[in-house]
């Protein structure tokens, strides 16, 4: 059964429930979505902290071992046994931050639609709201974060490509590790390393573009379900031909 939302009258024109009561209703959302936002970003710094402190720990622990075995088989065996668990760990954060990051980017959108019902009611407040009170918008589209734009400037700066940069490294580590265990020379165990580390940048690398996208397309299906007005990344040119025709960007979206 397909519903819409668009059957519902705007909130000035309902009747019987005063602007007060309606602020209020509004309002108890809007704090509601800038708790669950504060819990989030607060997850995921903590969970960052908590793999940096785990790597931390693990180095310290490789150098003091590395001093009382003068690397010899005993810190290898050590080495390859400690680094998987940080390279789990290292995983575990890296895929929990990005959906931190995406639900995130939902919250963002639902705070823009209660800016809109706020100046449903109140028009003339337009001038000393952000410009992002319309997630259709271009402006809108800027505050979305990370997870939903597409320069790879904006991807390399976020929190999980710090925690992928981590990653690689350990695998790197750990490949030549395991090749050196297995008799190859210096050189070889470097080639390993070197190879094995490019192998884990293309696999973090794909995964973020890869759900990136899978974000994008979810959250275009949502909001063409409750937001037919609203214009994602990918719809930008539509969206801008949209402002110039007068309608501030509300134009149908489509898969």
């Amino acid at each position: 059964m397909n519903e819409s939302t668009t059957d519902f009258p705007p909130l000035s024109d309902r009747s019987g429930v005063t602007d007060a009561v309606r602020v209020q209703i509004l309002a108890a959302e809007h704090w509601d979505l800038l708790a669950t936002r504060s819990m989030t970003w607060n997850q995921i710094f903590s969970r960052a902290s908590m793999f940096i402190t785990m790597s931390s720990a693990v180095v310290v622990a490789l150098a003091l071992v590395a001093q009382a075995t003068d690397f010899d088989a005993r810190f290898r065996l050590f080495a390859v046994l400690l680094l998987p668990v940080l390279l789990v760990l290292g995983l575990a954060t890296f895929i929990h931050l990005g959906d931190a990051n995406r639900f995130d980017v939902g919250l963002v959108i639902d705070m823009s639609r209660l800016r809109r019902a706020y100046l449903e009611m109140s028009p003339e407040l337009q001038p000393y709201f952000p410009p992002a009170s319309h997630a259709g918008t271009a402006a809108g589209r800027r505050v979305l974060g990370q997870g939903y734009v597409s320069t790879l400037a904006d991807v390399l700066g976020g929190t999980p490509s710090v925690i992928a940069t981590i990653n690689i490294v350990v695998v790197g580590v750990i490949a030549a590790l395991i090749a050196n265990a297995l008799g190859a020379s210096g050189s070889v165990s470097v080639l390993v390393a070197v190879i094995a580390a490019f192998a884990a940048a293309f696999g973090h690398g794909a995964f973020i573009f890869h759900r990136m996208a899978k974000g994008v397309t979810n959250m275009r299906r949502e909001l063409g379900r409750r937001d037919p007005g609203a214009v994602l990344p990918g719809n930008q040119a539509r969206g801008e031909r949209a402002q110039q025709a007068g309608d501030d960007g509300d134009v149908e979206i489509t898969k």
